[in-house]
């Protein structure tokens, strides 16, 4: 690129950083925090608000640098003009500044640049979109140089704060219709998430991995957004989408999961070879983009509730199970190889499905050797007691809020 037309950039992009929109102070902000010879890696969705969090750190330094390189003005730009924009910041703003780069991804070779930073001990901190490209390529020259981070949309505390909500049934439903990107809880727009799941579609997958089919694309994301908590295998989605090969299809969820449009989880399984042959079910990383997609997904309370556990756990756990054998629980969390929880949730508890699910709890409760265990309702709170175990039944508001305990 032209110096003449990169310095413009830079200083638009600079001037544009103001914060003029309303913003809250992110729930993990200060683990971010700048640090020499590291690089600090935030990784999420589109629009999750990942460059909200630059923009605030940003303005806790003296002297910094912002360059986000999806700008469509720096369209062109190169892994060479990584050393022109530097040259730039120290002219304009001087020297010693932290390097704020914002969706780094789509630069070819961008990690050389970054490792030579982190040579000379800068202060990095930089955000992407696709969570297996950004770790692939700095695991290949920052292995233990860099330090990862996830940034979802906002957590139901994070929605009260910006909707300055008390913690209540009534603000959960809000949320819990809404979900949590910034943008859609400012305009309450359809089109702003339908154009992001498109987006995301277009241009982190079918741009990215050149797949000339993004109908099928968009179809396949649109379903399987719709079917949380549902199982599902390759060859079944192979055959309802009339795909060529199963490979194809494990491809194209493996893309949707790096872009943190979905999430999957597998059947629980000591054998790592069984988890990846039996069905998985699928989740999605917003009810709010679910529903604007999918007009069957927010007719289905108890789906949509599930969903919103899910993405509760998984801001805190990444080995994250169902439970099957006789009977079902929803959720098996394992950390250091030990199941620590297990959550069955249900929309409500009554005479029909009370069996059921305390039977599937208790499965997973008598399987891993616990002695409590949780069902999360809508608005429902109780303890039962049975064969020496507990079972805590809560509301699901009242769980993301008050997270300590079983």
């Amino acid at each position: 690129m032209l110096k003449e037309k990169l310095e413009a950039v830079i200083v638009a992009q600079r001037k544009e950083l103001v914060l003029s929109k309303k913003t809250i102070v992110r729930e993990g902000l200060s683990l971010v925090k700048p640090v020499p010879s590291f690089v600090k890696v935030v990784s999420g969705i589109r629009r999750c608000g990942k460059s909200t969090l630059l923009k605030q750190l940003s303005k806790k330094e003296k002297k910094f640098y912002y360059l986000n390189l999806e700008d469509v003005r720096l369209d062109g730009f190169e892994l060479s003009d990584f050393i022109k924009a530097d040259k730039i910041f120290a002219e304009l703003y001087g020297r010693k500044g932290v390097y704020f780069l914002d969706e780094v991804q789509v630069v070819s070779k961008w990690e050389k640049f970054v490792r030579s930073l982190a040579d000379k001990k800068k202060k990095v901190v930089l955000t992407g979109s696709n969570a297996s490209l950004l770790s692939r390529e700095l695991g290949t020259l920052l292995t233990g140089r860099h330090l990862s981070y996830e940034l979802f949309p906002f957590s139901f505390k994070e929605f009260l704060d910006y909707s300055n909500f008390k913690p209540s049934i009534d603000s959960f439903k809000k949320y819990f219709q809404s979900g949590g990107f910034p943008e859609y809880l400012e305009s309450k727009q359809n089109f702003v998430l339908q154009e992001l799941l498109k987006d995301v579609v277009i241009r982190d997958v079918a741009v990215r991995f050149g797949i000339r089919n993004s109908g099928l694309l968009k179809k396949l994301a649109i379903y399987l957004i719709s079917n949380v908590g549902k199982e599902f295998s390759f060859n079944s989605l192979k055959k309802m989408f009339s795909v060529a090969s199963v490979q194809s299809v494990i491809d194209y969820v493996s893309f949707f999961e790096d872009a943190y449009l979905i999430f999957t989880v597998p059947k629980f399984s000591y054998s790592y070879k069984e988890q990846q042959v039996n069905p998985k079910k699928v989740y999605s990383v917003d009810n709010g983009l679910s529903a604007a997609n999918s007009i069957s997904f927010s007719k289905d309370k108890g789906r949509m509730l599930e969903n919103q556990v899910f993405l509760h756990l998984r801001r805190k756990h990444k080995d994250i199970f169902y439970f099957k054998e006789k009977n079902e629980c929803d959720f098996v969390v394992k950390e250091k190889e030990k199941i620590i929880k297990a959550i069955q949730v249900c929309f409500e508890l009554n005479e029909d499905n009370k069996e059921r699910e305390i039977n599937g709890l208790m499965k997973a409760l008598v399987k891993f050797k616990m002695k409590q265990g949780l069902i999360l309702t809508y608005n429902q709170e109780d303890i039962i007691e049975i064969q020496n175990k507990k079972i805590f039944i809560k509301p699901v508001w009242k769980w993301l809020v008050f997270t300590n305990g079983p």
